[in-house]
């Protein structure tokens, strides 16, 4: 059994401000951590549960913020970024059998976070056929387009909220819970043993429920902070100015979605 993880850091037990996000911050280590000690929990639980093969992209700014050498000698870490659109997932194909999705965290225009975000800060609201478009969506539809279910995800209750309502089999964990500026925390330890046994669990479930179907067509509408940055991905072959500030865009091919924020979020 092969196992892809994606990790991100906003949705990590614990994280509450945007320094402990940002390695030039003192905060950033203790936040960096935890996000290594959650990941390699992960690892542990698929290894566990038959995995034989695990592979690790670290998903959150530079792509360098997992310690290595404290991930079990089986897990194999994706450091860095490519450029290639599937991004989050990059290297992501049909040989694997399940993904995680680990600290990952509410979209953009949430308040379920204090670190709601999509992709970048620039956005107000993006979304996909009328439903707000998290991390969480556009990389579990980017699984989907491969064919590969995703199994469990961990981060903060906003974001295990929407995925309940997006697919009740997908197996989820709140470490956290945003109200306002403020979060609200489990224990980091009992974060790390809980992420360890749901990670074991959700392999040795019916996978193939947790995947996510797609849409025959995807119409992607996209609300700027800054109407500039609007009028600039409006450029985009296929993509068009709405209203000042908002871009709207539409395929038949998620692919062709994955591109377009690639080069325009």
């Amino acid at each position: 059994m092969k196992v892809f993880i994606s990790a991100d850091i906003e949705g990590i037990t614990g994280v509450t401000h945007w320094d402990e996000t940002d390695p030039s911050r003192t905060d950033y280590s203790t936040a960096r951590q935890q996000m290594t000690a959650e990941v390699a929990a992960a690892c542990e639980g698929a290894l566990q549960a038959g995995a034989h093969e695990i592979l690790v992209k670290d998903a959150h700014n530079s792509g360098r913020n997992i310690l290595a050498s404290s991930l079990p000698l089986p897990a194999r870490l994706v450091r860095g970024w490519s450029g290639h659109p599937l991004d989050m997932v990059q290297e992501l194909d049909r040989s694997f059998d399940a993904v995680f999705f680990i600290g990952y965290h509410s979209g953009c225009g949430m308040d379920t976070s204090p670190l709601a975000h999509t992709n970048t800060g620039a956005l107000h609201h993006i979304y996909i056929n009328d439903l707000p478009a998290s991390e969480f969506l556009i990389h579990a539809y980017a699984a989907a387009w491969l064919q590969v279910p995703v199994v469990f995800v961990s981060g903060d209750q906003g974001l295990c909220d929407e995925i309940l309502r997006t697919n009740p089999h997908i197996n989820t964990l709140a470490v956290k819970q945003g109200i306002g500026d403020s979060t609200i925390n489990i224990h980091p330890e009992l974060a790390v043993s809980r992420i360890r046994e749901c990670a074991a669990q959700a392999l040795l479930q019916d996978r193939s429920a947790c995947l996510l179907s797609l849409p025959p067509s995807f119409f992607v509408r996209m609300e700027y902070k800054q109407p500039y940055k609007a009028f600039r991905s409006s450029f985009y072959p296929g993509a068009r100015l709405d209203s000042p500030g908002t871009v709207i865009y539409e395929t038949g091919d998620y692919f062709d979605v994955l591109r377009m924020l690639k080069f325009t979020v």
